[in-house]
């Protein structure tokens, strides 16, 4: 009789080992849907009118917090998404539309956190680029800090709750012809003698920052907004010039009132003060559409600006410009320079009455050319945070919610 109790113990043993490995074979196996995967290379494979997607098998882990996609190609539309995502998610939607997921998209450069509608984040992504996804070893009180980077430089952050074992390395994909390698054992740089985590905050391409903080591409004025000196500056480390004479910023949230204005000024410009407002300064003003050259009456010029808007500044430098490689461009001297023309903008000119004439104060295009472009962003009672891009520079801005001095 023991013998045969004996027996079937050994039998119930054996199944349950069975079950635990069934149960353990479909926990850590991949999921994936409308793509194929040749070793760690991952196609679409539908009709661009449905989602494909594909879950890792193994959650993060403190020792494993990062993973990399590189864009191989970009197909007809580009709709990459790379993030993270609860292991049971459903495989018919990109990552970061369903709640408890997140994900930044390559098409548009939006961060997607548990909704279909995303935010500005980060710049767009093409063929070659490498996009990066990890969470912070600093995050505590139930949150985590999840990171994305580009070609490995952070472009931005965002906190989320929940635990790293509960998110699981996610890909998504939604046009033909899209394929990206996939590397599940990337490492992000990591400081050997502190173990901290090394990101890229760009504040080194920043000459001044006054009341505005830096995350990644985005700048959010942090000031306190309450009076006509609360202005908040970003300042680009360097001058426009004959290569790089052109930047732009998108408005990414206008705050209450959209008092941003972007421009050129000197380097020693007034941190308090709105480009335009004071002399050594040209700027467009988002909130009025007027141009302020170096005082606070500013001149009819153009729309006004609202959230989504992409406003840029330029030179035009003539074909004959040189600077000797020996000046600084910081020494011209601001009050010499031909006589210059009156401002006018012949793009905004159809929309103002023809019997109106401009009135714009002159400006000695001398005063820009050696300059570094300041953006600034108006104070506002709930600060708005905006993402620039710059060909090859960057731009300066700040920030206050007064109008310009009469």
């Amino acid at each position: 009789m023991d013998d045969i109790n004996l027996h079937y113990r050994f039998l119930n043993w054996r199944r349950r080992i069975r079950e635990i490995r069934d149960v353990r074979a479909v926990r850590y196996r991949d999921r994936i849907k409308r793509m194929l995967r040749d070793g760690d290379c991952l196609r679409y494979h539908g009709n661009s009118d449905e989602v494909g997607c594909f879950v890792a098998a193994r959650p993060f882990s403190k020792r494993n917090r990062y993973f990399e996609v590189t864009i191989i190609d970009t197909g007809v539309r580009g709709m990459i998404a790379v993030g993270l995502v609860p292991h049971n998610y459903k495989l018919d939607h990109q990552p970061g539309w369903l709640p408890n997921s997140v994900a930044f998209h390559a098409d548009d450069g939006k961060l997607y956190n548990g909704n279909t509608v995303g935010q500005q984040f980060g710049p767009k992504c093409c063929r070659g680029d490498r996009i990066g996804c990890g969470i912070s070893l600093d995050s505590d009180d139930g949150q985590l800090v999840v990171f994305f980077t580009k070609n490995g430089k952070e472009v931005g952050s965002v906190e989320i709750p929940g635990s790293p074992e509960a998110l699981f390395p996610a890909v998504g994909m939604h046009s033909l012809g899209e394929e990206v390698l996939l590397d599940l054992n990337a490492e992000w740089g990591t400081d050997e003698e502190e173990g901290q985590m090394i990101v890229d905050t760009h504040e080194e391409d920043w000459a001044r920052l006054h009341g505005v903080k830096v995350t990644g591409t985005l700048l959010e004025y942090i000031g306190k907004g309450k009076g006509i000196e609360d202005v908040g500056l970003a300042q680009a480390v360097r001058p426009l010039n004959t290569r790089f004479h052109y930047y732009e910023l998108e408005i990414t949230d206008a705050g209450e009132k959209c008092y941003i204005a972007l421009g050129l000024a000197r380097r020693d410009y007034p941190k308090n003060r709105h480009p335009g407002w004071s002399r050594g300064s040209i700027a467009y003003h988002a909130d009025d559409g007027k141009l302020f050259q170096g005082s606070g009456v500013g001149d009819a010029f153009g729309p006004r600006c609202f959230e989504g808007d992409i406003m840029g500044c330029g030179i035009m430098f003539p074909r004959d410009y040189s600077l000797d490689a020996g000046d600084d461009p910081e020494d011209v001297d601001l009050d010499m320079g031909p006589k210059p023309r009156q401002v006018q903008n012949e793009l905004y000119a159809n929309y103002q009455d023809e019997d109106e004439e401009d009135e714009g104060e002159e400006i000695d295009t001398t005063k820009v050319t050696g300059h570094s472009p300041p953006l600034w962003l108006d104070r506002c009672s709930s600060p708005g945070t905006e993402r620039w891009s710059v060909d090859g520079k960057l731009p300066c801005r700040s920030a206050a919610s007064s109008p310009p001095l009469e």
